[in-house]
C-alpha cells in the first residue's frame, strides 16, 4: 500500500469541476492492500490463540510459563500498534464514522452477547448478565479500540501526544477506583500503543526490515526468553494484561507508573523484533490477514469449549507433546477461521454494511471501502 501521491505535472490542469471529478472518483479501483501487513496481521492472531491454549498449561511448567509471558508482551501491543497506524486517516468524516459503528461497535454488540451466552452454558452460570458496559473474554479489544478511533483526531491537534499518552497510561495504574466499565484500565494502559502506531509512517516499518534489523533481531528475542524464564518466579506476567492498577496486584502505588514504562519500551523492543521478521512479498497465507477479525472473534469459542469439554485434563497434555499438540491445535483452528470462507459466513456480523441505517450510503460505501485497512 503506498502512501504516496501523484505529483501534478507542470502545465497539467490543476482544477475541475465536481460533477467531473465525482465519476472519476467513482471508477477509482480500491486500494491494493498491503501483503506486509496482512502476513503482520496473521502472525499476530496466532499469537494471540496460541496464547490462549497456552493458559491452562502455565501452572505445570516454567518453560510455558516463560512462552506465555514472552508472547504476551508484545502480540496484543503489536495488534494495537498496527491498528493505531491504520487509524491514521480517521477524521471523523459520516464514512469514517459508518465504518467505526459497522465495523466495530456492532461486532462488539453481537460478540459480547453471544459470549456471555456462551459463558452460561460453559460454565454452568445461567445467572450471568449481559452487559454491553463490562466486556467479556477478547471482546475488550473492539471496546477499547472503539474509543482510541473516536480520540484519533485530538492525537493529530496535541504537540506531544506519546508522551501525553504514557502519562495517562501511568495514572491509570495508580487508580483502582477506575473499575471495569469498558474495561478502562485496558483503554488506558494500551493507550500508547495505539497513539505510537498514529505517529508512525511507512519509513518506519522499512527501517525495521532491513537486514541489519533483522539479525539484531534474534539474540534480543533470545535474550527476552532468557529474562522472561528468569523472571516467572520473580514477576507476575499479569503487568503484560494491562487490566490492573498496582494495588490490585498487590503491590506499592508509586510500582505502577514505573512498570508502566519498562514494559512499554520492553514491548516496543518485542513489537520492533516481530515485525523484523514479518515477510514482506506475498505467502500462502497472506489472504488469511483481511480475516483476523473473524480469527479473533471466533477463536474464542473454541478455546472455552476446550477447557468446558476437558481437553486439557488427560496427563498427557500436560506434558511437552501436549504443549506442541495445543499450539498447532490453536494455530490451526485461528487459520481456519480467518480463511475467506468463514470470514463471508460471518461478514454479516464481523463486517456488516447496514445500509437501511445510514443516509447517503450509496456514496459512503464507497469511501468506507477504501478507508478500510
Amino acid at each position: 500500500m503506498s502512501d504516496t501521491m501523484t505529483a501534478v505535472r507542470p502545465g497539467a490542469e490543476t482544477t475541475r469541476s465536481a460533477r467531473t471529478e465525482e465519476p472519476a472518483a467513482a471508477t477509482r479501483p480500491a486500494r491494493q492492500r498491503d501483503a506486509y501487513f496482512d502476513n503482520a496481521k496473521y502472525l499476530a492472531i496466532v499469537l494471540v490463540a496460541v496464547g490462549h491454549a497456552w493458559e491452562p498449561l502455565r501452572q505445570d511448567s516454567r518453560t510455558v510459563t516463560a512462552l506465555y509471558t514472552l508472547v504476551y508482551a508484545f502480540h496484543m501491543p503489536a495488534f494495537v500498534l498496527i491498528s493505531g497506524y491504520f487509524s491514521r486517516t480517521f477524521d471523523g468524516s459520516p464514512a469514517r464514522l459508518r465504518r467505526l459503528v459497522t465495523g466495530v461497535a456492532v461486532p462488539y454488540v453481537v460478540f459480547e452477547t453471544a459470549y456471555t451466552l456462551f459463558t452460561r452454558w460453559s460454565s454452568q452460570d445461567p445467572g450471568r448478565p449481559v452487559s454491553l458496559l463490562d466486556p467479556l473474554y477478547l471482546t475488550w479489544f473492539l471496546a477499547a479500540l472503539f474509543v482510541w478511533r473516536l480520540t484519533t483526531p485530538l492525537w493529530r491537534l496535541v504537540r506531544w501526544p506519546l508522551p501525553l499518552a504514557l502519562v495517562i497510561a501511568m495514572a491509570a495504574t495508580t487508580a483502582p477506583s477506575i473499575g471495569h466499565d469498558l474495561d478502562l484500565q485496558r483503554v488506558l494502559q494500551f493507550l500508547p500503543y495505539f497513539v505510537c502506531g498514529l505517529l508512525l509512517r511507512p519509513e518506519h516499518f522499512r527501517l525495521v526490515r532491513r537486514r541489519a534489523a533483522r539479525a539484531l533481531a534474534v539474540p534480543v528475542a533470545a535474550c527476552a526468553l532468557g529474562l522472561a524464564y528468569w523472571a516467572v518466579p520473580r514477576m507476575d506476567y499479569a503487568w503484560f494484561f494491562h487490566a490492573d492498577s498496582a494495588p490490585e496486584l498487590g503491590v506499592p502505588v508509586p510500582y505502577g507508573p514505573l512498570m508502566t514504562l519498562a514494559v512499554f519500551g520492553c514491548s516496543l523492543v518485542l513489537v520492533g523484533c516481530f515485525l523484523a521478521w514479518v515477510p514482506g512479498r506475498r505467502t500462502w497465507f497472506t489472504v488469511l490477514g483481511a480475516g483476523t477479525l473473524s480469527g479473533y472473534l471466533l477463536h474464542g469459542f473454541v478455546a472455552q469449549a476446550a477447557k468446558h469439554w476437558g481437553w486439557y485434563e488427560p496427563a498427557w497434555v500436560r506434558g511437552p507433546l501436549g504443549v506442541i499438540a495445543a499450539t498447532l491445535v490453536a494455530a490451526v483452528v485461528v487459520t481456519t477461521l480467518c480463511a475467506p470462507p468463514v470470514r463471508r459466513a460471518f461478514r454479516r456480523v464481523t463486517e456488516p454494511r447496514m445500509a437501511w441505517a445510514f443516509r447517503g450510503t450509496d456514496t459512503g460505501r464507497a469511501g468506507i471501502r477504501r478507508a478500510a485497512p
